[in-house]
């Protein structure tokens, strides 16, 4: 079976958040099961650099309304999984990240730049395939390649499945009515039935209206989405299709993420010997000038800085951890007023708060090996990575009753025999203090090092995954 998985960054070529993760992790995953799976995303000047040799397939030509597009292949660093550009310089060689421009704006022409990616990788799904090579699945994420089941749609003969992952369905690609000529769809299209969204294209609705099944990235999730609370105007689709909708988990690369060969480290340990997080706890609080306290419980959170990932909740309680005896460490950036007040933080509590604005892979690390108590407070939370993190490290995750979140870390105080961190509903300050303070209650009892372990041992590896996934991709298959 040939799957191919169309992303806008793919780990570690480029990654700017959670998705890239998936398109990075998941197509190795596959082939260990016996698929066949490829990828496809943006020509970047920085990914070109990192697929190390690479050639060039075919010349397109003019696509859409682009000029000049080529296909090349490389191969993903330290692997034979191959990987396809679509190469057009006046589209992708730009100042900024890709979506946004030097100046943190949106690019003006992101329609351009993604309905060409789409086109060519639904070009990959026919037969009259450019590369030479037909995918019988096409695995497209996220907004930036909804356009791909639409273009599927729209072919004559036969062509790939496609199945449409939806990894945050906050950001649902909307732009003007005018661009259909542009990306090349006849005016129909433009329809409550097709991609129109409040007067409005929506390229995200495109991919859960035209896909012949929709994913998204834990089961929990996929239940929020169906409601309005949760479905951001696309509960109704979505409810319409939900026998065709299905929460896969995402998976966690444990070899990158895995406290006995992490050698970002100070100190190795494992579920059988867990004598070196103590240490990895000691080197922290003297990382983040903390009182080098071992009976004090050390909270950490590594995130993105914004009122979504339920930061000012964490602001609230940070005089209540410390009341009771704990420290905290808070990594991370984003909305600016939320920087500021947790920089301040650190000065107002020196010894007890310790801070670091940006992002840093080892003291991400660090702290997920050091903490204690990991925070991961969300509003909304589509899967969540780090409680999975968190777990492997040996670090009780205390989390909000959301999306992956509610489907990876089971209370303690619920399920005392099977609990693996703590876990509150209502997402105000109140609601995290109550599972601040019954991370208190259990600390120093027996049954905390037993939760620890509980943890440990619990497997979200990619395999798990792929199973699904390529289950999803077999049924498809069957069906055409």
């Amino acid at each position: 079976m040939r799957v191919l998985i169309a992303a806008s960054e793919v780990y570690p070529l480029i990654k700017t958040g959670g998705l890239a993760d998936v398109a990075g992790a998941l197509p190795g995953a596959l082939a260990e099961l016996g698929v066949e799976a490829r990828v496809i995303l943006p020509g970047y000047p920085a990914v070109k650099d990192k697929i190390g040799e690479w050639r060039a397939v075919v010349e397109l030509g003019e696509v859409l309304a682009a000029h000049h597009v080529r296909l090349i292949e490389g191969r993903m660093p330290g692997t034979d999984i191959a990987v396809w550009l679509v190469d057009c310089p006046s589209l992708y060689h730009r100042e900024g990240g890709p979506y946004l421009n030097e100046w943190g704006h949106d690019h003006p022409d992101n329609y351009l730049r993604f309905a060409l990616l789409s086109k060519v990788a639904a070009q990959l799904g026919t037969p009259k395939s450019p590369a030479g090579w037909q995918a019988d699945v096409i695995l497209c994420n996220d907004w930036q390649t909804g356009l791909v089941p639409a273009y599927m749609a729209l072919t004559d003969g036969p062509g790939a499945a496609t199945v449409f992952s939806i990894h945050n369905i906050q950001f649902q690609g909307i732009f003007g009515q005018d661009i259909l000529d542009q990306i090349g769809l006849p005016p129909h299209c433009f329809d409550m039935h097709g991609l129109e969204f409040h007067g409005h294209v929506s390229t995200l609705k495109a991919g859960c209206y035209y896909a012949d099944r929709i994913t998204t990235v834990s089961p929990t999730y996929a239940e929020e989405i169906k409601h309005p609370d949760g479905g951001r105007g696309l509960d109704g689709l979505l409810r319409a299709r939900a026998g065709d909708l299905t929460g896969i988990l995402n998976g966690v690369d444990y070899a990158q993420w895995d406290p006995a060969r992490d050698h970002l480290l100070p100190a190795g340990y494992s579920v059988g010997d867990l004598s070196g997080k103590a240490a990895c706890k000691a080197a922290l609080q003297r990382e983040f000038g903390l009182a080098e306290r071992a009976e004090a419980p050390v909270f950490g959170l590594v995130s993105r800085f914004s009122e979504q990932k339920g930061i000012d909740l964490v602001l609230g309680a940070v005089d209540h951890i410390l009341g009771r005896g704990g420290q905290v460490v808070l990594l991370g950036s984003g909305d600016a007023w939320l920087e500021s007040a947790i920089y301040g933080l650190g000065g107002a509590h020196p010894g007890n708060v310790g801070t670091w604005i940006g992002y840093d892979e080892g003291r991400a690390h660090r702290v997920q090996a050091g903490a204690d108590v990991f925070l991961v407070p969300s509003r909304f939370e589509p899967c969540g990575l780090t409680q999975m993190y968190a777990l492997r490290y040996g670090t009780l995750p205390l989390v909000r009753r959301t999306g992956g979140l509610a489907d990876t870390v089971v209370d303690v105080a619920e399920h005392p025999a099977d609990g693996t961190g703590f876990v509150f509903d209502e997402a105000s300050t109140a609601g995290l203090i109550g599972a601040v303070d019954r991370a208190f209650d259990l600390w120093g009892h027996p049954a905390w090092p037993e939760a620890q372990r509980r943890g440990m041992e619990r497997d979200f590896g990619w395999r798990r995954a792929a199973e699904q996934y390529k289950a999803l991709f077999e049924t498809l298959r069957g069906s055409g």
